[in-house]
Formats: structure tokens, C-alpha cells, sequence
């Protein structure tokens, strides 16, 4: 299996939203991951991707699998991420 697992913080690498930091909250299969911005804080709606379009950070953040935007927003503060989530990278 590759480096996500819940709480990850990755890239999106294609689609509208490249260059954009989210959060894995589950993994469906070994193609596809359910992630979310949240979308108060990178515009990143929560939604099933394929794998090969995100990439994985060294960063993580402590969620529970499948956790609600709000309790993501809160971890994410609470390790104080919030400038490296809104903070846009190169794709």
C-alpha cells in the first residue's frame, strides 16, 4: 500500500484544485481516497479521488476516520497547520 492513511495531509496534483493541500479522512480502495479541505480554510470540497492525483506530505494531523469538516478544521488548529494548509504549492 502507498503512504496515506487518515489524517495526511496531500496535494492535489490535477483537476481545479491543483496545488491545493486536503486531508485523507478514509481510504476507500487501493485506487481511491476520500478527502476533504475542509473547504473553509483551502476551498477543497470532501470527495472520493483517485490516488495517483495526490501526492503525500511528510505532514499528518490526528482525525478519527471519516471525521466531519468542522472536527478537521479543529485538528488542524490545534496542531497548528492552518498557514501550511492555505499556503499553495506547484504541482
Amino acid at each position: 500500500m502507498t503512504s496515506f492513511d487518515v489524517g495526511r495531509i496531500c496535494v492535489k496534483l490535477s483537476g481545479r484544485e491543483a496545488g491545493k493541500k486536503c486531508v485523507v479522512l478514509d481510504i476507500v480502495d487501493k485506487n481511491f481516497a476520500l478527502i476533504t479541505g475542509p473547504p473553509k480554510l483551502t476551498d477543497i470540497k470532501r470527495r472520493r479521488v483517485n490516488i495517483q492525483h495526490i501526492e503525500a506530505t511528510p505532514e499528518r494531523i490526528e482525525i478519527k476516520k471519516g471525521a466531519t469538516d468542522e472536527e478537521v478544521a479543529k485538528s488542524v488548529e490545534k496542531a497548528k497547520k492552518t498557514t501550511f494548509m492555505k499556503a499553495q504549492v506547484k504541482p
